[in-house]
């Protein structure tokens, strides 16, 4: 049997001020090196399943264990050295500095882990290979984050999750502002890197026709227990 990277157990999560909407995911397994789609619609709890496996919220009962350790265990600081150590995050927004160089946007996660840092010889060089495997102009690597275009700043935060080759990479509706076109192209430059890391990858969406890239496809409403 496969490791597994993600593996959830009676989980139970409720917002602090909205006690109104609360969840349960009895079980959710994800095996070392597979590509997960999670697809639901707005609102249906997948961003807030995706903060709780990334350790940026606590649950408030049940078992998140990531690479056989249970993060809901961990204090907020630990979750956060954790997440540092072990997972790429690519959010929404991006969450670039905005008046921070490309490169140095990139080289970020390495400055907060030992561990990533370890697996890089030499970061200057692995960052740019990363935007070069990602089709970023060279001219890019010393430009601010907010003069890029909302494509390149994506990818920019792919570069910024993959340096230092973690275990994890979860992926928050990355392709939500783009064109069918640039859906494509982006999803596949994602993939080779992915691969190349031999990270696992769970991506959440809304987006149907992202399906047939995955290995896996999981509807939320198969593995959520909504209670009102």
């Amino acid at each position: 049997m496969a490791e597994a990277i993600i593996d959830i157990t009676d989980l139970k999560f409720q917002w602090t001020k909205d006690k109104s909407f609360s969840f349960n995911i009895p079980k959710l397994l994800i095996e070392k090196g597979e590509s997960v789609l999670l697809l639901g619609e707005s609102g249906s709890g997948k961003t807030t399943l995706l903060s709780l496996i990334g350790g940026f919220i606590p649950p408030i009962n049940g078992n998140i264990n990531i690479k056989k350790t249970n993060i809901g265990s961990l204090s907020a600081k630990q979750r956060d050295q954790f997440r540092a150590d072990h997972i790429g995050v690519i959010f929404q927004q991006f969450n670039l500095l905005s008046y921070a160089k490309v490169i140095d946007n990139i080289l970020l996660p390495l400055h907060f882990s030992k561990q990533r840092s370890q697996n890089v010889k030499n970061p200057i060089t692995a960052a740019e290979n990363l935007c070069s495997a990602l089709r970023l102009p060279d001219r890019i690597k010393s430009m601010q984050a907010k003069n890029l275009s909302v494509g390149q700043q994506q990818r920019v935060a792919v570069a910024r999750a993959l340096i230092g080759d973690p275990a994890l990479i979860i992926a928050d509706e990355p392709t939500s502002s783009l064109d069918a076109s640039a859906r494509e192209i982006f999803m596949e430059l994602m993939f080779l890197q992915i691969r190349r890391s031999a990270s696992t990858l769970l991506m959440v969406s809304h987006d149907q026709s992202l399906a047939n890239k995955f290995d896996r496809v999981i509807n939320i409403n198969e593995i959520l227990i909504r209670e009102y």
